[in-house]
């Protein structure tokens, strides 16, 4: 049997194990007295406990559990085991507490003088599990007057004030060690309360005993908390940082402690208004002041600000039991004047159905063949449409080059722009083939400042099948909706094949639904990744557009994006960095892939562009064979959603690293996994990943920032 809350009183409560023959036998006998209720429930506990997310181990949830007699209620009560009821009872916490820093906090030993707004102040350290340990200190018995802020019934009048709380936080958690000094403090007890004590919470009424209990905490280097109910004022001593800091922030100047009791009322006035900072006070609360005595017996308090008050301690308790910055000081946390401040909202948010401008195939209406084949090329798809090129043309070339200024961090040594300029080139070649222009295409790397360049030169030439291929190019798109999961015929997965082949790159086809979890698993996990790394996450922030912002002929229109009005809400959260930091502290985020998941799951295939070689010309080569598979699956009523992961173009453990840092041992595995599922030949390098499915059309398609013809003769 237990009896440590509650330590010191006649009416402690007993904690009673059954593993013990002794308690087994209290557990009979109370059972069987007249008059003692008995509250089992502990089935709907253990229910709840098993539901906790992660599932709890073993160990916790075999926890015996145990019956807690409150002989003040006559009541015996079914509880779970001290670890197992803690775990349930705080689950709620996370992850505004932590699962570590709840157990760091439940280390903590915090004395509370002064049972009034004390009382909501301990009761609310209790309940957000911020201390292991309370010790309260109150001479004075809970009156009918009390009951406006104290949240005690009638039942509990004439009890010490320290008691009711103590009884209550009992009831509360019967786990929770609590000693209650009924004398209150005096320089007779005070060692013995602030022994062991991590933080003081001082609400006592008298000045003097402020001064006592500031003075004896700093000698013992233990911070002090305390909070008035006038407009929210909160007020922190670190004494624990700060041993030779005055007390009170010097408000009393060198006014002794035998010099405090000794003051009349009257001659306490100018202090009592000094530390309670009257001047900046309520209007209400300071014409009260000058009515005490006379039209009220004392100053009042409300229970809103009581538990207001109680909320700003908790958290200056939570901060610095967590070491986090909290200096001295004092604040006012004002709820009137917050609501006086209210407004109606001027900006509704963003929304995906907000009318934005018209979305065309291309920048501007083409007027020669030559204006055509520079749109067409413009028309190509790229990472985050970035559209990491420059494309100049006149009468004799066409010029398509990589812009470093459009390239991003997960543009490793500009491969993915490399892709991108070879899709371009690629839509150039089918549209002077269209027109009759086609000629030759050269490739040079590192020309000057271009990393990469291409060039078309014009001629009379053409290729029936590119030809054939100019329709379908300029009706290309992407198309990122939730698939049917229908499987494709041989036939199609011959085609797109062969598309890969005529550029020269090969075409790994993922189907069944194990390879497609496969993929989901590594997509979705990158995915994850690319959300909790700073530098990428506001990459991907900036590169979504919505209706109405600038540069809206760039990067991701929402649109396109096809989200629920759920996910669409959720995404406001997810473009926040404070939050992303978080999740990643806390290495959670699980649900930040979850659309790329529902999404791969619902494919009919993934398939992956590979080509020889790992040169940005090579590159170039297979991001023609991508635009020529897109092509191909459009035509064949395929919607297409390009995925691919982000170690895509991170050859090496030092690039991956460059990406995330913090990740860079995730990365590696998930590279080391997709490249054993796709199973690519060692000299082949992969270019692109695209999703295929069959779905219903996307909402709107991407612009495209407009080009102008370099004319030199």
């Amino acid at each position: 049997m237990t009896t440590v809350p509650l330590a010191g009183l006649p009416d402690h409560i007993q904690i009673l194990d059954l593993n013990s023959t002794a308690d087994c036998g209290a557990v009979d006998e109370l059972r069987g007295t007249p008059g003692i209720a008995v509250v089992d429930r502990l089935d709907e506990q253990r229910a709840g406990l098993a539901r906790l997310i992660p599932a709890p181990d073993r160990d916790l949830l075999d926890e015996p559990s145990r019956w807690v007699y409150y002989p003040w209620r006559r009541t015996l009560v079914h509880v779970l085991g001290p670890l197992a009821f803690r775990r349930l009872r705080l689950d709620r916490n996370r992850n505004m507490i932590t699962a570590d820093e709840q157990d760091r906090l439940g280390r903590q030993r915090i004395g509370v003088v002064g049972l009034s707004v004390g009382h909501v102040v301990a009761h609310t350290l209790a309940a957000e599990g911020l201390a292991g340990s309370l010790v309260l200190a109150d001479f004075d018995e809970l009156e009918l007057s009390n009951l406006n802020r104290v949240p005690a019934t009638v039942f509990d009048l004439g009890e010490n004030k320290a008691v009711v709380a103590a009884r209550r936080i009992a009831e509360l958690d019967p786990y929770l060690d609590v000693q209650v000094l009924t004398a209150g403090l005096t320089t007779d007890t005070m060692a013995e309360f602030l022994s062991g004590l991590d933080v003081v919470v001082e609400e006592c009424d008298a000045l003097d005993m402020k001064a006592l209990v500031r003075l004896s905490a700093r000698a013992a280097r233990i911070p002090v908390v305390m909070a008035t109910s006038d407009r929210g004022m909160v007020d922190v001593e670190r004494f624990d940082l700060e041993p030779d800091r005055p007390i009170l922030h010097g408000l009393i100047g060198d006014t002794g402690i035998d010099e405090l009791a000794d003051l009349s009322s009257r001659d306490k006035v100018p202090h009592v208004l000094r530390v309670v900072d009257a001047a900046n006070g309520s209007a209400r609360g300071a014409a009260s002041m000058l009515e005490v005595g006379r039209t009220i017996s004392t100053w009042p308090q409300l229970a809103g600000d009581v538990i207001i008050g109680a909320a700003a301690v908790a958290e200056a308790v939570r901060r610095i039991g967590l070491g986090e910055p909290l200096p001295s000081g004092r604040v006012r946390i004002d709820v009137g004047q917050s609501l006086g401040a209210l407004a109606e909202l001027t900006e509704p948010a963003q929304s995906a159905d907000s009318t934005g401008p018209d979305v065309a195939d291309t920048p501007a209406t083409p007027g020669t063949a030559f204006d055509t084949v520079a749109a067409m090329a413009a028309r190509a798809p790229s990472g985050g449409n970035a559209q990491p090129w420059r494309i100049d043309y006149d009468e004799r070339t066409l010029t398509v080059a990589i812009a470093p200024e459009h390239s991003s961090t997960v543009d490793v040594g500009y491969r993915s722009s490399a892709v991108a300029v070879g899709a371009a080139m690629f839509n150039a070649r089918v549209a002077a083939a269209a027109h009759g222009l086609l000629g030759p295409v050269d490739w040079a790397e590192d020309a000057g400042a271009d990393p990469l360049r291409g060039v078309l030169h014009f001629a009379d030439g053409d290729d029936a099948d590119l030809a054939a291929l100019y329709t379908p190019m300029a009706a290309r798109e992407t198309n990122r909706r939730i698939g049917t999961g229908e499987p494709l015929d041989g036939e199609t997965l011959a085609g797109l094949c062969s598309a890969a082949h005529r550029e020269g790159a090969e075409l790994t086809v993922l189907t069944g639904a194990q390879q497609l979890a496969r993929a989901a698993a590594i997509l979705e996990d990158c995915d994850r990744i690319r959300f909790l790394t700073p530098t990428l996450h506001e990459e991907m922030r900036t590169e979504v557009r919505w209706p109405g912002d600038p540069d809206f002929d760039s990067g991701i229109d929402v649109r396109t994006l096809e989200l629920d009005p759920a996910d669409e809400a959720a995404l406001e959260i997810l473009r926040r960095p404070d939050v992303m930091d978080l999740l990643a502290a806390w290495d959670a985020g699980a649900a930040l892939g979850e659309g790329t998941r529902t999404r791969l799951l619902s494919s009919s295939a993934v398939v992956v562009v590979t080509t020889g070689g790992g040169s940005l010309r090579d590159y170039a080569r297979g991001g023609s064979a991508a635009e020529a598979v897109w092509i191909e699956a459009n035509r064949r009523g395929l919607a297409v959603h390009p995925c691919s992961p982000l170690f895509f173009h991170a050859h090496t453990a030092a690039e991956r690293h460059a990406l995330s840092p913090r990740f860079a041992d995730r990365l590696d595995m998930l590279a080391y996994d997709f490249s054993d599922l796709v199973a690519a030949a060692p000299e082949q390098v992969t270019v692109i990943v695209f999703r295929l499915s069959r779905a219903a059309a996307p909402s709107v398609r991407s612009r495209r920032r407009p080009i102008s013809p370099q004319h030199v003769r």
